[in-house]
């Protein structure tokens, strides 16, 4: 089915309104580029328009009512919001499910070392990345050290004018005939995505031997005591992620697109969260779910796979009408969800991986994915067919542009989502999102149109679900 470029159905209000979005969502995209960073944004978020953290309610001991916000974290890396509903919360949720963390560079724990007069930092990479994407590319350090006395510092280097950046060297192509031969996978081996940090050694002082060796990295451990107040040792309780250095940009001469580094999923992420923040009054409970590690398989307790969401609907059940396991169950089971994750978009420069009839495009509007997984499915939830009826119905009853498609051919490979993770509490779930150009490459592109039409289907499913 054939599907008309948005653009052309934009009156000069829809188009104020597209800027708009796009506006606030480049600005939480330049200030969380990890997930703790995410959560900041939209807890700041959520407490501007009125949302109470759920353990202050429950310690006040104070109950809920309809046209309540609520929200809760958990580890600084997930976050549940909900806007209380009108209809008891046992009959379902409307939700939309996104995580925030993105493929990156982590540093290891025992990280820094010199070689031959140059200062590094040793890493290991996150999610699925090609590795020879990551060198010659400004880089920045964002996270946290967790100190032995109760302090965390924050670290965020690379990101102003004035700050220095950082880079994982590549070998010059003058010298390079043998790597050239190389698989793309192995042209840059894991081991070799060590971070460059300095190169300057220490100067002789009092304190230190003309014999002593290692001076550049010395030189770097006093920059970072003088600076952050933190040892080597201190590395030991860090959690440092290496990102590209700067800004989301408009891409395009026309200014259509946006280039920015961890669009998957942070646009799915924040216009799920524009949604919730713009609607007051909804009757099934609406939330919005933020939750991390779905790159490297929705584990631990801070992903999809945690009793954390879960628990936390327990607690609102406990506010609203009484502890009651079997009401948690009904309100789970009785949800519906669009596990809100994004699509790759037809590239006509590698046609050759697509099956363009199953193809999201950009500016085609809001994409839904019957089924991820790959090959034969695996891995995949796969949405009733009744269900994709009854979003069809809502989407078209607010104007929503809306594609439907698949991830590449059948066998070229495939990718996963939180989706199967809530389709086992027996809710009904189907992925939904935005195209992307370059999907997990250090710059990924999106369309404005698709940016702004996720925003309003995300609107519209958690007024009218």
């Amino acid at each position: 089915m054939d599907r008309e470029n948005v653009w052309k159905t934009y009156k000069p209000e829809d188009l104020d309104e597209l800027e708009r979005i796009s506006r606030s969502y480049k600005e939480c995209l330049d200030e969380g580029k990890t997930e703790r960073e995410c959560v900041k944004v939209a807890v700041r978020m959520l407490e501007e328009k009125g949302f109470r953290r759920l353990d202050q309610i429950i310690e006040n001991k104070e109950r809920l009512q309809a046209g309540d916000g609520v929200y809760a974290v958990c580890m600084e890396k997930s976050v549940a919001a909900f806007r209380i509903g009108t209809e008891p919360l046992e009959r379902g949720m409307n939700i939309l499910g996104a995580h925030i963390d993105s493929p990156r560079i982590d540093v290891k724990q025992n990280p820094l070392y010199e070689n031959e007069e140059l200062a590094y930092l040793d890493t290991h990479y996150y999610g699925g990345i090609k590795k020879y994407q990551w060198v010659t590319t400004p880089l920045a350090i964002h996270g946290v050290v967790a100190g032995t006395d109760g302090t965390v510092t924050q670290i965020h280097i690379g990101e102003k004018d004035e700050d220095p950046v950082f880079a994982v060297t590549d070998l010059l192509v003058h010298l390079a005939s043998q790597q050239m031969e190389k698989k793309a996978s192995a042209v840059i081996e894991g081991e070799k995505l060590d971070l460059l940090i300095g190169s300057r050694p220490l100067e002789d002082d009092e304190n230190l031997k003309k014999e002593e060796k290692d001076r550049v990295k010395t030189y770097v451990l006093r920059l970072l005591e003088q600076t952050y107040g933190i040892s080597e040792e201190d590395f030991v309780s860090a959690e440092l992620e290496i990102v590209p250095a700067g800004k989301a940009r408009d891409c395009g001469i026309d200014r259509s697109m946006i280039m920015a580094y961890g669009q998957d999923d942070r646009v799915c992420a924040f216009t799920s969260l524009f949604a919730l923040l713009d609607v007051q009054q909804v009757k099934k409970t609406a939330c919005c779910i933020l939750v991390d590690k779905e790159e490297i398989g929705s584990v631990g307790a801070t992903g999809m796979h945690s009793k954390f969401f879960e628990n936390v609907v327990a607690e609102l059940t406990a506010l609203l009408v009484g502890e009651s396991e079997l009401k948690v169950r009904r309100a789970l089971q009785n949800s519906r969800m669009l596990s809100s994750d994004v699509s790759a978009a037809f590239d006509p420069m590698f046609a050759e991986a697509f099956e363009k009839r199953s193809s999201a495009f950009f500016a085609k509007g809001l994409v839904f994915n019957k089924f991820t997984g790959s090959r034969g499915k695996s891995g995949s939830n796969d949405a009733n067919a009744e269900y994709l009826a009854l979003i069809r119905k809502v989407m078209d009853a607010h104007q929503v542009a809306y594609q439907f498609a698949e991830l590449g051919k059948v066998d070229a490979g495939g990718g996963g989502t939180i989706a199967y993770i809530m389709a086992n509490y027996g809710m009904e779930v189907i992925d939904s999102g935005v195209a992307v150009l370059c999907m997990h490459a250090p710059w990924e592109i999106t369309s404005k149109a698709d940016v702004f039409e996720a925003y309003k289907g995300y609107k519209a499913f958690i007024l009218d679900m």
